[in-house]
């Protein structure tokens, strides 16, 4: 996996939630998933060492690092 632009990713992306500790952007473009090459749901940046996430369904997750932060990228699962 090529080095991850977090500003020109997130460009792309819209944004959906922030706080102290994550920044949560969705992916309304269909942009593709450095890591695994198919589109994915959210972006999830971790702003925090370490961090919590609550996850209120179950993800498929690919995970990367972008600017000192862990960013992982969220695909739902279909049922």
């Amino acid at each position: 996996m090529d080095e991850i632009d977090l500003d020109e990713l997130v460009a792309s992306l819209t944004p959906r939630e922030e706080n102290q500790t994550i920044t949560v952007y969705q992916n309304t473009v269909a942009v593709s998933c450095p890591a695994c090459d198919t589109q994915f749901d959210d972006l999830v940046v971790c702003k925090e060492n370490p961090a919590s996430l609550n996850l209120s369904k179950q993800l498929d997750l690919c995970v990367g690092s972008a600017d000192g932060h862990a960013v992982i990228f969220t695909h739902k699962q279909l049922a």
